[in-house]
């Protein structure tokens, strides 16, 4: 997680490169948010002596607290790791998270100008059986509910 400096070809291993990726995410509380806020509120209206305080003022308090807050907040780290085979030209990826996924075929895209492909069961099944006589029956698999 905390190596990136690649020394020593750690991350290559025959034709698959081993990676880590690691999303980096602040987050604030959102009862803290809201306390904070209704302290900063109540000593602005102490110190104009107001007894409320217009809608914009308090989005404006709102934004600069949670802006304070974020800054002194520590990121949270998620890591997930990844093999990419290259003489296969697959890549495994050790998440289902929606946002991670989409994190990396991002990067992929933007980095080495690949799309990735969702490996589903049925694909899987098409590339083992390419070229054999199996491969005309699994043409007329259909979809079936198991109920």
């Amino acid at each position: 997680m905390f190596d990136s400096t690649f020394s020593y070809s750690s991350h290559l291993c025959g034709d698959f490169v081993i990676l880590t990726l690691r999303i980096d995410e602040r987050k604030v509380s959102s009862a803290v948010l809201k306390k904070m806020t209704q302290k900063e509120e109540e000593r602005i209206k102490k110190e104009k002596q107001i007894p409320r305080i217009g809608r914009a003022m308090k989005v404006e308090i709102r934004e600069r607290i949670k802006a304070e807050l974020m800054r002194k907040s520590v990121p949270i780290p998620a890591v997930y790791d990844l093999c990419w085979n290259l003489s296969d030209s697959t890549l495994l990826f050790f998440s289902t998270n929606k946002k991670a996924q989409a994190v990396l075929e991002d990067y992929f895209k933007e980095c080495f100008g690949l799309r990735l492909q969702q490996q589903i069961p049925y694909n899987t099944a098409e590339q083992l059986l390419s070229g054999s006589e199996l491969s005309e029956q699994l043409a007329r698999i259909t979809p079936t509910l198991f109920i």
